[in-house]
């Protein structure tokens, strides 16, 4: 399947948007995201940005104020992912402009738009930028 749940989280360690490609319990979420977060906030910036964690592969990147994770099957190209977070926060900066926290916060509708476009039951579907927006855009025109 590849991409298993996709973590936008702060500095302080908490979630500001979270989607999952399998099914697990609020619980398993909670408890999930905590050691996830708590693992990888503790890692300085010249370890590397994969970590394992039980049957999943989190890869991380921290652009400004926010942590993106991605967990994924141990068998896919941490690279990829990769540059995967660095498309999505680029296509995020093209929309909200240098995206930060509190566009994520108050836009949470648009950004999780942005990944269901990019993002299609764990595997990485688009990849054009102008592609992902255009939807956005035109749903801003109407209204």
């Amino acid at each position: 399947m590849g991409i298993r749940f996709i973590l936008m989280v702060n500095k302080q360690g908490q979630t500001r948007l979270a989607q999952y490609y399998e099914y697990l319990t609020l619980e398993e979420r909670r408890a999930l995201e905590g050691e996830i977060v708590r693992k990888c906030l503790a890692r300085n910036e010249q370890q590397c940005s994969f970590v394992e964690h039980r049957n999943y592969k989190i890869v991380y990147r921290r652009y400004a104020s926010l942590f993106f994770l991605v967990g994924v099957d141990n068998d896919e190209n941490e690279l990829a992912i990769l540059e995967f977070i660095h498309l999505l926060v680029e296509t995020m900066d093209c929309h909200f402009g240098n995206v930060c926290e509190l566009d994520i916060m108050f836009h949470l509708e648009k950004a999780h738009f942005m990944l269901e476009e990019m993002v299609m039951n764990g595997c990485i579907v688009e990849t054009s930028k102008t592609n992902i927006l255009q939807p956005i855009q035109l749903m801003e025109k109407s209204s």
